[in-house]
């Protein structure tokens, strides 16, 4: 295992996320605080949900499917590599293009059956929209494939960068979502290009030089038939994070929805590091599993899950307690109803960032199909319980539907990744105890300070206690090394 190649990936792909965050984050202020009212962020949420399930008919799981295959080939035949890359990016713009016309021909009845008949004049723009991202997307896990990750930070940044830019631009100069979603077309768009043209430059057309002439039987067959038990998966995962946020604007409306898809931004920040690193990672588990190095990637990640545990136990705590004041402070006081929406997805970032270590692990050690049972599973289990919760309890009953099914499929996950690598269950039952040991600790540190905040200063001084204590009792404990820390980031 390169262990420099992995830092250098980490803190490009780190990079790529976090500059996403700050953008996304300035935006989000920006258009809660500024340029759109509840009711246009419930309508622009709405949409983005929709653009999201539309987009699964033009992902169909094919990226991930080259991905894995690129690298198989990468080891044994790098010549079938091109045949690998034609043959999904065929499939994906057929896809692609089938979506975008229904998106013309039927987004009209689309915005009527989702009961916003204000909807149509955005959908198609929407269509647009679910083009330019389905091509940025195919680029930044086709990179993965080749593990060159910082292929996928540089695209994925180009889009964080723009949106900033070009949605403020959009709400300006167009107004309201429709010039919004108008911002996140152009930015897509110009990431789509860079991605897919690094790809061309960098990789395709090297390969392609040392392309085998003959296409290796039934290669076009075995990379949509995997792509099928992925297809389910994205799905499902389609199901838990975009239906809800309709289901939310369908049976309350677009102001339930501001609140809903805000507490969704917020989770989503938190939830950076992990997903970095298991975009980073999950392509040596495959790499070590061709190889017979199967106690390595035990190894790995259970290291991995460790320093995840170590991280997100205690910030889930922290926006627990810190959710009241952070949000009317930040967002404003017509944001207040989200408060307990935030408390509730603070479980799911913690579920959020184990999936995030997890999921692309088990499709890179082909147990994608175990995965795609679970996660079509739970998430039918959601969207029912999310009718059952929605009507009672409003956008925190959806939170609470996303937080008990997630559990359901982590334990599933856990159980299969245990099933391929036989993890050290001991060692990491011990990990949790000092880790939940710590975050007691952290947390009534947070619980003294918090009556004492009254603005943005004070509310940044309680949680950097909070970070400060967190820090200390981990170094201290062992379950934190510093220098490696340094190491790895430096």
């Amino acid at each position: 295992m390169d262990a420099k190649r992995l830092a250098r990936g980490f803190k490009a792909t780190l990079g790529a996320r976090a500059a996403h965050v700050v953008a996304n984050g300035l935006l989000v202020v920006l258009l809660t605080r500024f340029l759109l009212t509840n009711a246009e962020y419930g309508l622009l949420g709405t949409v983005l949900a929709v653009c999201g399930v539309a987009g699964l008919f033009a992902d169909l799981g094919l990226a991930k499917s080259a991905a894995r295959y690129v690298t198989e080939y990468r080891e044994t035949d790098p010549g079938q590599i091109p045949h690998v890359l034609r043959t999904a990016l065929g499939y994906r713009l057929v896809a692609t293009f089938a979506v975008v016309a229904g998106f013309v021909l039927f987004g009209g009845r689309v915005a009527r059956l989702v009961g916003h008949p204000d909807l149509a004049p955005l959908l198609g723009i929407g269509g647009v929209y679910v083009a330019v991202y389905s091509l940025s997307t195919f680029a930044v896990i086709a990179f993965q494939g080749f593990n060159r990750v910082t292929y996928s930070a540089v695209t994925r940044a180009t889009g964080s960068v723009c949106l900033l830019a070009f949605v403020t631009l959009g709400v300006v100069a167009l107004g309201g979502a429709a010039g919004a979603l108008a911002g996140y077309v152009v930015s897509y768009a110009l990431a789509a290009a860079v991605g897919v043209g690094l790809l061309y430059w960098k990789f395709y057309r090297d390969h392609e030089r040392a392309a085998s002439d003959a296409v290796e039987s039934g290669l076009a067959r075995r990379v949509l038939r995997y792509s099928v038990p992925l297809t389910a998966t994205r799905g499902a995962n389609v199901l838990d994070k975009r239906v809800d946020t309709i289901l939310v604007g369908v049976l309350i409306g677009p102001v339930a929805v501001s609140y809903y898809y805000l507490a969704k931004q917020i989770s989503t920040f938190v939830q950076t590091p992990a997903a970095s690193l298991g975009f980073t990672v999950s392509p040596t588990y495959g790499e070590q599993k061709a190889d017979g190095e199967t106690k390595s990637a035990a190894r790995l990640y259970e290291t991995t899950l460790e320093h995840t545990l170590l991280l997100y136990v205690p910030a889930a705590a922290g926006m627990v307690l810190v959710a009241d004041p952070a949000v009317v402070t930040v967002f404003g006081a017509t944001y207040s109803a989200a408060v307990p929406v935030v408390q509730a997805f603070a479980g799911y970032v913690v579920l959020q960032a184990i999936t995030f270590i997890t999921s692309d692990a088990l499709d890179f050690l082909g147990r994608a199909r175990e995965r795609a049972l679970a996660k079509g599973g739970t998430s039918v289990a959601n969207f029912l319980l999310n009718l059952l919760l929605i009507p009672a309890f409003g956008a925190f009953g959806a939170a609470m539907a996303t937080v008990a099914t997630h559990s359901v499929y982590v334990a599933v996950n856990l159980a299969v990744v245990h099933a391929e690598l036989s993890l050290a269950i001991p060692r990491l039952l011990r990990h949790v105890a000092f880790v939940c040991a710590i975050t007691v600790a952290m947390s009534g540190a947070v619980l003294v300070a918090l009556p004492y905040v009254s603005g943005p200063l004070s509310l940044a001084g309680v949680v950097l206690l909070g970070v400060v204590v967190w820090a200390a009792l981990a170094v201290f404990s062992g379950l934190l090394d510093v220098r490696r820390v340094v190491g790895i980031l430096a």
